[in-house]
């Protein structure tokens, strides 16, 4: 092929894209699942080892500050050796620590086993979606990412049942539960043994021979390195951590750093602890506090069907901006209705998931999409360790909130953190859709696309 091919950019969809987008879901299925299994363990662990509300607040959180160091550490160490090494490691480490949490038997065991375990959800984000990032082209890259993160979603509606399953198998029902992500983790595992390392990394480190011996296996015997346009300005490079707030780089760190944050602060709040939050508003037993729990995670489930259709209609930024404005008003209408019942509560959090659902995949587009090959994983890991502080403190906080300023109050808090959300969205926010990565993060001008064939594939 010619110099002038833009083979990974301009690419028609393969079976190899979709083999690696299902591959890179695992991981997002298995952070919804763990992050939320963990509020219905709750139920039977707190009479357990009788837990206070500040033990259940940090057990709430723990994973989320593991999150933190494990998207910040691994993120910068996914750029430094490598996607495909950490695309294992991580998965094996989520089953390890998530059996060693069964076993526990005093509170500070259990925080530290659900600590280390976010430190493995928080290494995937960038381990996963950098290096899907880094083969999908530009027409679909948008909404096969954000599929992905679709799917967390589905892990956490997947952990409502699942504890509503086993709620009545005995005082230590929370040991399963808590257990449970490991068999996702094995599965996910054995699916993405023999996944190829990223060509785009591979060349930014100048290991030229092994980028183009995968590309030959991933796209077929006539394509070639020139069939790559680079994302990165120069000779290949050793990115630095600091890259990310140099340059027009520091304005898009400090959005993805905002928004992502200002998403999951409510998101997790009510995924954590759902149950809580239902029971404030006078919802009692099981049909209402797990039933309830679970329809409010399947509407994020259905709120990104339209989301993955939009992302590529209207843009990135126009989506955030309408599900930010939407999430607002919904979570504070609320706060302004006298002695508000149940119903207009449920409907608030209802409208909320179907927005949230709608837009939180981008936690995952952006960042990928905005940073260059050699400080992607760093970014996107810096992303999710920042988002992460704020959500810990609301996991941490949200059964004082919720005590303290009943249901009503804690949406208000959340439909506040939104507008800060859709602030920074409107003053920062640019447009990625349709664009290959080079344009995106270098000054150069794509060339004209050369269709190409599915060739082999993985």
């Amino acid at each position: 092929m010619s110099a002038t091919s833009n083979l990974i950019d301009d690419a028609p969809l393969t079976t190899f894209h979709k083999k690696l987008t299902f591959f890179a879901s695992g991981g997002p299925f298995i952070d919804g699942f763990a992050l939320s299994i963990i509020g219905i363990a709750l139920i039977t662990m707190t009479p357990g080892l009788q837990l206070s509300t500040t033990e259940i607040g940090l057990i709430g959180a723990a994973s989320l500050v593991g999150i933190f160091f494990g998207g910040a550490i691994f993120g910068w160490l996914t750029d430094k050796i490598g996607r495909h090494k950490m695309y294992i490691a991580d998965l094996i480490a989520l089953a390890l620590f998530s059996v060693l949490n069964a076993f526990a038997t005093e509170v500070w065991q259990v925080v530290l086993c659900r600590f280390l375990l976010g430190m493995a959800i928080g290494a995937d984000y960038p381990i996963a979606t950098s290096l899907l990032a880094e083969f999908l082209p530009k027409k679909h890259r948008g909404r096969l990412l954000g599929a992905t993160f679709v799917v967390w979603a589905v892990g956490a509606a997947a952990a409502y049942a699942v504890g509503y399953l086993l709620r009545d198998i005995g005082p230590d029902a929370w040991r399963i539960m808590v257990a449970s992500p490991a068999i996702f983790a094995i599965v996910t595992l054995l699916c993405r043994l023999g996944t190829p390392e990223s060509p785009r990394w591979l060349l930014s480190r100048g290991r030229r021979d092994e980028a183009e011996t995968i590309i030959k296996k991933v796209y077929g015997q006539q394509y070639s390195l020139a069939d790559i346009a680079s994302d990165s300005d120069g000779p290949a490079k050793q990115g630095r951590f600091l890259d990310i707030f140099r340059g027009q780089a520091w304005k898009r760190t400090l959005f993805v750093s905002i928004f992502w944050t200002a998403q999951v602060i409510p998101l997790f709040a009510v995924y954590t602890f759902a149950p809580d939050l239902l029971a404030s508003m006078g919802m009692t037993g099981d049909a209402n506090l797990y039933g309830g729990s679970f329809l409010i995670s399947m509407l994020f489930v259905v709120g990104g069907i339209p989301g993955l259709w939009l992302v590529e209609k209207i843009g990135r930024r126009k989506l955030l901006l309408w599900s930010f404005g939407i999430i607002v008003v919904a979570l504070a209408i609320p706060a302004f209705i006298p002695n508000v019942p149940a119903a207009p509560l449920f409907i608030a959090l209802a409208v909320f998931a179907l927005a949230s659902g709608a837009s939180s995949f981008l936690e995952v587009v952006y960042p990928n999409e905005l940073f260059p090959t050699e400080v992607r994983a760093t970014a996107v890991g810096f992303g999710t360790a920042i988002s992460r502080v704020g959500s810990a403190a609301s996991t941490y906080l949200m059964p004082v909130a919720i005590i303290s300023f009943g249901a009503a109050g804690s949406l208000l808090i959340g439909a506040i953190i939104s507008l800060v959300g859709l602030v920074a969205t409107f003053l920062l926010a640019p447009e990625t859709a349709n664009k290959s990565l080079s344009e995106l993060t270098t000054d150069k001008k794509p060339a004209s696309p050369e269709i190409i064939k599915e060739g082999s594939l993985l």
